[in-house]
Formats: structure tokens, sequence, C-alpha cells
């Protein structure tokens, strides 16, 4: 993998961050169905990816505001498990205006990197069992290729088992 720039109108915040990182990514581009309900699936279906490598980025509430879960998208969030792993008991998912408003970016195009507020983050260890993995670059579309590592240093994140099988 090497490091990719961003071309052809390609650039998001996410794509910028990991530049401005020196972090190593690729960028994976595919056609969108704009009448797709399950992004991260049609994503990987679309890169010919197993769904346990391809994650999906969810924003939350728990006690203390919102927060972000990076989970594979064979599973779902287990809610309690991500509540712990941030030290609070509850998290509900986040009203899909809010998650985008708070973001910047539209839901099935949500970035873990270059949001508009650092939110706290947990990524689920199983993307520690892969060099790398693929998440959204930012908008519907594009996914980025990247190190684990990258992710969890460059989002402060925390990593624990907060997915629960679909």
């Amino acid at each position: 993998m090497t490091k990719t720039k961003s071309k052809g109108g390609q650039g998001t915040p996410a794509t910028v961050a990991l530049t401005k990182a020196g972090a190593a990514f690729t960028l994976h581009p595919y056609d969108h169905d704009p009448n797709a309900q399950a992004y991260g699936e049609e994503a990987a279906d679309a890169l010919g990816l197993p769904h346990e490598r391809v994650f999906k980025t969810l924003v939350a509430e728990v006690e203390t505001g919102l927060a972000v879960a990076v989970v594979p998208v064979a599973g779902k969030l287990d809610l309690k498990a991500f509540a712990a792993a941030l030290g609070g008991k509850r998290a509900a998912m986040a009203e899909a205006a809010k998650a985008e408003r708070v973001t910047g970016y539209v839901v099935g195009g949500i970035s873990p990197l270059g949001q508009r507020k650092a939110l706290p983050t947990v990524i689920d260890s199983s993307a520690l069992d892969f060099e790398t993995i693929y998440f959204s670059a930012g908008r519907r579309g594009l996914q980025i290729e990247a190190a684990p590592a990258d992710l969890i240093r460059l989002t402060k994140a925390v990593t624990a088992a907060i997915a629960k099988s679909s």
C-alpha cells in the first residue's frame, strides 16, 4: 500500500487528514446505488470484500455526549459494550440529522476521520485482526483502505469488543 494523493475530485476531509498525517492509504471508489439502504454492505459487495473487513462509522449518544463507533458491516453495534468502553452505562443511536450536522458528512458517507468536531471514538477490536481495513472516505461510493493502527492513532480511539453478530 502506498501513500495516495487525492485526485479527480475525490479529496475529502478524511483523505486530507490521512495525507497531512503522512499515513499510507488507498482509495477505493465504487458505483453507489442511490437506492441502497445498507451502505457498508453495499461497499463491501461492490468492492468484493468480506463484510468483516469493511467497517461502518456510527454516531451514538452516551451520557457525556456524542461519540463514534467503528464496527464491521458484518455485525451490529452493541450499545451497552460501546457505552462501557467509554466509561458509561447507556448509549443510543444519534438521530441522522444530528450525526450529519456534527460530523459534516452525510449518513452512508460518515468517516471516522476529518469530522467537524473530534468526538470520542471506539473501534471494534476485530479491526486489529487485519493488516488493513476499509472505511468510508467521507462520501458514498468511496472507501479508504488503511492500517487500523493509523485510524486508531488519528482518531485517538480506544479499541473494545463493541460489535455483535447481526
